[in-house]
């Protein structure tokens, strides 16, 4: 894949979700919730600050996150779904 995002952006795969619940019933693909739940696949440099100085991204490529249900754009690159959104987005690293 020859996609970088830039500045504070990151390119994010989605983890599956659960198929079945905690009591074992299977859940229909109709019913599930796309998952909060990915993996960075690629970062951008980081943000600068009026200054110019470079501010470091926090997440690097491989960093399972958590990150809210509405956040980041769908985009589809060599025929995967995967979503761009900007760090502060990410709740955290798993």
């Amino acid at each position: 894949m020859a996609f970088t995002p830039l500045h504070d952006r990151v390119l994010v795969r989605r983890l599956e979700g659960e198929e079945k619940t905690s009591g074992g019933l299977i859940i229909p693909e109709s019913a599930k919730e796309k998952p909060a739940e990915g993996e960075i696949v690629s970062v951008g440099e980081g943000a600068r600050k009026d200054s110019g100085e470079l501010i470091a991204m926090s997440v690097k490529a491989g960093d399972k996150v958590l990150f809210g249900k509405w956040s980041g754009t769908e985009v589809k690159i060599d025929g995967e779904e995967l979503l761009i959104m900007k760090e502060s987005d990410i709740l955290g690293i798993m």
